[in-house]
């Protein structure tokens, strides 16, 4: 769910933080990172002007400053360069810029694609508990890349993260929830601009 008011986003782009390859993306039907065919390129994400460019980076990453840093050091000379600036600008992130990426995270887990048959029904419901009590325990969304993961193993692998992770202390899982986010940025940069440079 975005924050972001209508005029920080020219009509002409997308809605904001389409959910690529993360828990979101379950939606999509895909966590595994495939270009799109309206994919921008990395000719065009370099000579877009600053609003337009701020506004796409925000559908990567919720984090203004994140967006800023990443937009401030174009033109990229190649997607692995700019990829590198994406997961700088994350580890730079403090709490506060974290917590305002997370803001911006899907709220509610979907149900996931490619999970079908016996047992299903529960292993939602099981979802939609840990989802709750990592939420009341942690005060934040639960986030996970799903990046190279087939659709019938998204369940296992997220209600395998969600148990291991609410043992973590708080410390402990807010460096893995930075991780994970930079980890979704980062898919998300690659999605966007697709294999076309």
């Amino acid at each position: 769910m975005s924050g972001d008011t209508p005029a920080a986003r020219p009509p002409t782009l997308p809605p904001p933080h389409t959910p690529w390859g993360g828990i979101s993306s379950w939606v999509r039907g895909t966590a595994l990172p495939r270009p799109r065919p309206e994919a921008l390129g990395l000719a065009r994400f370099n000579a877009l002007p600053l609003d337009d460019n701020l506004a796409l980076l925000l559908r990567c990453c919720g984090s203004r400053r994140w967006a800023e840093r990443v937009a401030a050091h174009r033109p990229y000379p190649d997607v692995e360069s700019l990829l590198a600036a994406s997961d700088e600008a994350c580890y730079d992130l403090n709490g506060a810029e974290l917590g305002e990426a997370l803001a911006e995270e899907s709220l509610s887990p979907q149900p996931l694609v490619g999970a079908r048959g016996p047992g299903t029904l529960a292993a939602h419901t099981a979802l939609r508990a840990a989802h709750a009590e990592y939420e009341r325990r942690f005060r934040h969304v639960f986030v996970i890349c799903l990046d190279g993961y087939r659709d019938e193993e998204l369940l296992d692998q997220v209600l395998s993260a969600l148990r291991t992770r609410l043992g973590n202390e708080e410390d402990e899982e807010r460096a893995v929830t930075a991780d994970e986010l930079r980890r979704l940025a980062r898919g998300r940069l690659w999605r966007l601009l697709g294999t076309v440079t």
